[in-house]
């Protein structure tokens, strides 16, 4: 998983969203969705899967929405990716596409390689919290303020 799949950079997106809020009360879908291009009915069924991980909590109501369930310092890439996508076993190969009929399950001369790639893509998404995507988002000058409503 080098780049993650839609499912999982939309969830980076919208819990990257809230990080950018964290502190300012529950955040509608709506505002999530159009801060980061996310299809609404999309975010939706994401933020509702969410819900489960830990990672997010939400509020009911006219005052309601979702807020970060811990501090954006206590949430990495990879908790979100690896809940969103269900890691498949090691016994699985991470790189074919058709897996239940792989010609060459169990004899393939990349599934190695293939593993070690996805062992170091997880290296980085598990050492990067919200709060560094936040800190260097701010560094390179590109976040900008959340308004209060």
């Amino acid at each position: 998983m080098l780049v993650p799949p839609k499912k999982g950079q939309y969830a980076l997106r919208a819990v990257y969203e809230l990080a950018k809020r964290s502190g300012q009360g529950p955040t509608k879908i709506s505002a999530i969705a159009t801060a980061q291009a996310i299809p609404h009915r999309f975010l939706e069924v994401i933020l509702h899967q969410l819900k489960g991980s830990g990672l997010v909590q939400s509020k009911r109501g006219f005052y309601g929405g979702y807020v970060l369930a811990k501090s954006p310092q206590e949430i990495t890439v990879g908790d979100v990716l690896r809940y969103v996508h269900k890691d498949p076993p090691l016994t699985e190969c991470v790189a074919c596409i058709s897996q239940q009929s792989c010609p060459f399950a169990g004899n393939c001369a990349f599934s190695v390689m293939w593993q070690k790639v996805k062992t170091a893509a997880f290296d980085i998404y598990d050492s990067t919290t919200l709060q560094d995507l936040l800190d260097d988002h701010m560094s390179a000058g590109m976040l900008n303020p959340v308004p209060v409503a």
